[in-house]
């Protein structure tokens, strides 16, 4: 696909997120509203298309840790904060990036994390797990090989200890496990298809309040020999 032959050509390891999140949607993986904008007066625009509250996120394809730079501002609700936290966003990057992405602000109290990871000997295998700040906490994940069937996703889904997460939650309806399940065969599809992508997270996978799934981040990892 031509956005990972621009990035190998231009020697990185990693798409952006903005460049991630267009890839997986074009398999119909549901992701975040959101516009990538070059100075406060089209983060403006981009917010008020988009509707309050948004979020901002420091954009570099070399910077893959942008919570740690504190190049990431939640919960954003009008203007006059928009532009406090696009300035904060611009001095914490101390020039590591020139563009910002304006993104909805998603809600939910359920986070997961799907992707794979390619292993030298048995390829890509899809991972599924608890996400969000408990992911590396509790690594509470689960693997398989693709191809994958709806059976082996649901079967991924039983797997983690925390799978009552998937059920009604604090008055929230059920996952839809349909949809997750056809998240989890699409990357094994992909993982099989793309030999050049070496690793992908989709973290956090948002859940809902009725159910349905929306990628709020996520990071694709290329290997140069593919």
């Amino acid at each position: 696909m031509e956005t990972i032959d621009h990035a190998l050509a231009e020697g990185r390891k990693f798409l952006s997120e903005h460049e991630s999140k267009r890839f997986l949607s074009r398999f119909g993986i549901p992701v975040t509203p959101e516009v990538l904008v070059s100075s406060l007066d089209d983060a403006r625009i981009a917010a008020q298309e988009i509707g309050y509250p948004v979020v901002l996120k420091g954009a570099s394809p070399t910077v893959v840790h942008k919570t740690e730079l504190n190049m990431v501002e939640l919960n954003i609700r009008n203007p006059i904060d928009l532009a406090d936290a696009y300035e904060q966003i611009m001095i914490n990057a101390k020039a590591a990036c020139d563009r910002v992405l304006v993104q909805k602000m998603i809600f939910g109290e359920r986070e997961l994390i799907v992707g794979f990871t390619r292993d030298f000997q048995f390829g890509p295998c899809v991972m599924f797990g608890v996400g969000g700040f408990f992911a590396e906490l509790f690594r509470d994940i689960t693997f398989r090989l693709p191809p994958l069937t709806e059976r082996d996703a649901i079967e991924m889904m039983d797997d983690i200890k925390g799978n009552n997460l998937l059920r009604g939650f604090r008055g929230s309806s059920p996952v839809h496990k349909e949809a997750l399940s056809r998240i989890l065969i699409v990357l094994g599809d992909i993982g099989i298809q793309y030999s050049s992508i070496k690793e992908m997270d989709i973290n956090p996978l948002i859940v809902q309040s009725d159910g349905s799934l929306i990628a709020v981040d996520a990071l694709i990892g290329l290997s140069p020999q593919g």
